[in-house]
């Protein structure tokens, strides 16, 4: 089992950047594949990025694509998700999520096993 801690929301003007970082409990973090995904009030949870557990292979929403870089550093048990030219569709809470099955770009809600709360990201236009 793994517990997630998102952190490194907040309110960015827009074409700012921020870089969210998801930290993972557990000495198993190596084993899991981690997903990024968003939810804007009133929409449903949407896929963002995703990272194999070696961090050797990434896949991205085409609305994020070249924005967004996910990267992971498995000695401290994090993955990161580095968020330039960012614009007001980009605001929701932002979410880390973890997976335990085999690589296969992790872009659907239900390959996930573990969820972290959340953190908060504003681009204000």
């Amino acid at each position: 089992q793994v517990q997630l801690v998102e952190s490194g929301g907040g309110l960015v003007q827009a074409g700012g950047s921020l870089r969210l970082s998801c930290a993972a409990s557990g000495r198993t973090f190596s084993a899991y594949n981690m997903g990024w995904f968003r939810q804007a009030p009133g929409k449903e949870r949407e896929f963002v990025a995703a990272i194999s557990r070696s961090g050797v292979s990434a896949y991205y929403a085409d609305s994020v694509k070249g924005r967004f870089t996910a990267s992971r550093d498995n000695a401290k048990n994090t993955v990161y998700l580095q968020m330039n030219s960012l614009n007001a569709e980009d605001t929701a809470v932002y979410y880390c999520a973890a997976d335990r099955s085999e690589w296969s770009y992790g872009s659907k809600l239900t390959t996930y096993n573990y969820w972290g709360r959340g953190t908060q990201v504003t681009v204000s236009s």
